[in-house]
């Protein structure tokens, strides 16, 4: 049987009071779904974990059933395989530009995103932030912080509900994880 290495992306989690989550908690509900390995970074929703290869959408509505199950909280949730964040991580063209990367924005794009609406935005003068596309991820460099950055808000409200933005400083500490998950 072949393994894969995942990543779930809970949206919203954590984040207000409606649907706060203890981690050991999401650690368990990954677990008793049959899924090793499971880490959580932070109380951020960011879950790294390894388990029998299959669809990303199918791990993704595994876990949003046993959420809403099980913990009574409805999340939409994102799943790559740790070498798609391998590749995020490689591909963000700001990294450069960016000295803060609290407020360098990723979103994580799912493979149905029309890439049209985020080039467009791409070309948009955002001084002095940025907007750049790779290919699973938009990056969107707000430096005067990400609530105020129209560039982000203008991504959201192009991408909508079926993605989830996380800052580099995340994705870099949920890279690490997966580095030391079991290959």
């Amino acid at each position: 049987m072949t393994y894969q290495r995942y990543i779930a992306l809970l949206r919203g989690v954590n984040v207000g009071r409606a649907k706060r989550i203890a981690m050991a908690d999401l650690r368990k509900l990954i677990a008793d779904l049959g899924y090793d390995h499971v880490r959580s970074l932070l109380n951020s929703g960011n879950v790294v974990f390894t388990g029998p290869a299959k669809p990303y959408d199918r791990v993704a509505a595994e876990i949003e059933e046993a959420l809403v199950l099980k913990l009574g909280v409805a999340s939409r949730t994102l799943v790559l395989d740790c070498s798609e964040l391998d590749d995020i991580i490689a591909s963000n063209p700001l990294l450069e530009q960016a000295t803060d990367h609290s407020r360098l924005l990723t979103f994580i794009l799912a493979n149905a995103h029309p890439r049209a609406a985020v080039e467009a935005l791409c070309d948009q003068d955002w001084h002095p932030g940025a907007v750049a596309l790779g290919r699973r991820a938009a990056y969107v460099w707000c430096p005067g912080g990400i609530l105020d950055s129209t560039a982000a808000a203008a991504l959201g409200k192009h991408l909508g509900d079926a993605t989830t933005a996380r800052n580099w400083a995340t994705l870099s500490k949920l890279h690490a994880l997966c580095q030391e998950l079991p290959a």
